[in-house]
């Protein structure tokens, strides 16, 4: 009887050639195999259910199967393990850690508050694709998370995460629906008509000569950020940056205007007429998302925009003749996610079967929605002054679990502490830098200044370690529900109406066409659009009990079936 292999390891082998090793359950050889290019793609087509592919990078081998029509169920992303399982507090692995090679392409790392949000990820360098380097490398991974104290949840990460660059090169490869005259109707409305090259859009010119006009300076430079300030200046507004929510302080007749043209010109310079030419020339808008491109564990974006799609555009997201949308996203998926964490089951309580902010209002610990989520957002953040300052409090007396544990977390940020994810993604240490602003501070010739700017830093820290856990968990839970959807996509039956632009694999069948954070859309032949939905709730559900057990928790779904992804 013939041992069917656990993993196949994919590397090049002498002279470049494709060469596979089958692993049993244990590690242990089963066979080898050389492949060309066409016999590799076929090999994989005869096995894409059956095993867990073992490579470098799912960017380099999948995208080649997806362009010849082959989809995978299942991989283990090299690459993306490496990065997790180096800083994991979970991972006891000087070996893998001393694998300087593959630490190339991880996350953002920097340990600072922009590392929270959303940042284009640049191009991956080449990482090590020899067969013998792949082996060792997954040697090197398996036995640090079989050594780890937490190895259920490190592998379910490791599990989710390669998932997840599955799901990015499909979500690649299908595309985004994308009417071309809806984009186009609505940039003329906008902007008005297209310009010549060189040209400024007729509703940027107007809104410059009016911005112009009520600063006093004709030849005031508005896309110049110190000479904007410097005019804003010269004109009674004392702003220190241009930044919208700054400006928007100040009563003067420039500001209203001001904003107008800033927000124009950012749709053309990012999504006009030539980010249409460029990025949607057949009818699909075709992102390139980095999976853990952001070192919480969210994905970052390394062309395109997809994670900045502007809500006027979202009309442009349409459907094909036959097919339609669900688009599907996540109520107050970070707190839900801090309350299953923290086993707070009282915010669990105020969440169930209800608008959380909502729930927090019935039950007395905020007087309106807008305080309930200005309290919840400063709790997770970190806010200390204003209105969010005003309010935590009020949290901390409601939810004492989820707030002691975002509360312990920056206080370990803040003694230059790591945290760790639920399933075991820690944070970076802090950088050299911060270590000697707080050693400075606490030498025998510190200053006052030195000080104060020791405290500032330590409390900018602890706000990010603060977000972190919830963040990075939250992504995680945004993971293991694209997984499963996934699969229960793939579990349906062929369509009827294919769909040509979205591809090989996905011409006739429903699939995943957009992601971000807590939101996803697929599209589906019209026939089975009820099925999809019930996919997508079932998944989100599984999601919840993979990580979160029988934790009494919901996360319901704003759901939609639709022809276009607009947003009322």
């Amino acid at each position: 009887m013939t041992t069917a292999p656990r993993w196949r390891v994919v590397g090049r082998g002498e002279g470049g050639a494709i060469t596979v090793v089958d692993l049993d359950r244990n590690g242990d050889r089963l066979a080898v195999h050389a492949f060309d290019d066409d016999a590799f793609r076929r090999a994989v087509a005869a096995d894409a259910e059956a095993t867990r592919w073992v490579w470098h990078d799912t960017r380099w081998w999948y995208r080649m199967l997806l362009d010849a029509g082959i989809r995978i169920s299942r991989c283990h992303d090299l690459r993306l393990s490496h990065a997790i399982l180096r800083t994991s507090a979970w991972a006891d692995a000087p070996a893998l850690r001393a694998a300087r090679g593959w630490d190339a392409g991880g996350p953002l790392e920097e340990a600072g508050p922009q590392a929270l949000f959303d940042l284009d990820g640049g191009d991956v360098p080449v990482l090590p694709e020899s067969l013998d380097e792949v082996l060792a490398e997954f040697e090197r991974q398996r036995e640090a998370v079989t050594a780890s104290p937490q190895r259920a949840r490190l592998e379910l990460l490791l599990a989710a995460e390669s998932a997840g660059a599955l799901v990015a090169e499909e979500l690649h490869a299908a595309g985004v629906p994308w009417s071309r005259e809806v984009h186009a109707g609505i940039l003329d409305a906008t902007l008005g008509p297209r310009p010549l090259a060189g040209g400024v859009p007729a509703r940027i010119a107007e809104l410059g000569a009016v911005v112009r006009a009520a600063l006093g300076d004709d030849r005031a430079s508005l896309d110049s950020q110190p000479k904007l300030l410097r005019a804003l200046h010269r004109a009674g507004v004392p702003a220190t940056s241009t930044n919208r929510w700054e400006l928007a302080e100040y009563d003067h007749p420039v500001i209203a205007p001001l904003l107008e043209y800033k927000k124009l010109t950012r749709l053309a310079s990012a999504n006009g007429w030539a980010w249409l030419e460029e990025w949607a020339p057949a009818g699909r808008f075709r992102p390139v998302y980095v999976p853990g491109g952001v070192v919480t564990g969210r994905w970052a974006s390394s062309g395109g925009g997809a994670l900045q799609l502007p809500r006027q555009l979202r009309p442009a997201v349409r459907a094909d003749p036959g097919w339609t949308l669900v688009v599907a996203d996540v109520a107050q998926l970070e707190p839900r996610v801090l309350a299953a964490m923290a086993g707070d089951t009282a915010l669990a309580a105020a969440a169930r079967g209800t608008d959380l902010y909502a729930g927090m209002v019935g039950e007395g610990v905020v007087t309106s929605r807008q305080e309930a989520k200005i309290a919840m957002l400063g709790a997770m953040y970190g806010a200390t002054t204003g209105d969010s300052g005003r309010l935590v409090p009020a949290l901390r007396r409601a939810y004492p679990r989820a707030m002691g544990l975002v509360d312990e977390a920056a206080a370990v940020g803040e003694a230059g502490g790591v945290v760790t994810t639920w399933l075991g993604r820690s944070s970076p240490a802090p950088g050299s830098g911060w270590q000697r602003v707080q050693q400075e501070a606490s030498g025998a010739d510190a200053s006052a200044a030195d000080e104060t700017r020791a405290r500032r830093s330590a409390r900018d820290r602890g706000r990010f370690t603060r977000n972190f856990v919830v963040q990075g968990s939250a992504a995680e839970w945004a993971l293991a529900w694209l997984a499963d959807l996934r699969t229960r996509l793939a579990a349906l039956p062929v369509a009827d109406a294919p769909a040509p632009a979205s591809g090989p694999v996905f011409a006739a069948r429903a699939h995943l066409a957009f992601f971000l954070h807590d939101e996803i859309i697929v599209h589906a032949p019209q026939e089975q659009a009820e099925a999809v939905a019930v996919a997508v709730r079932e998944a989100a559900d599984a999601a919840t009990r993979l990580l979160f057990g029988g934790f009494p928790l919901d996360f319901p779904l704003d759901l939609q079936i639709r022809a276009d992804a607009a947003k009322g």
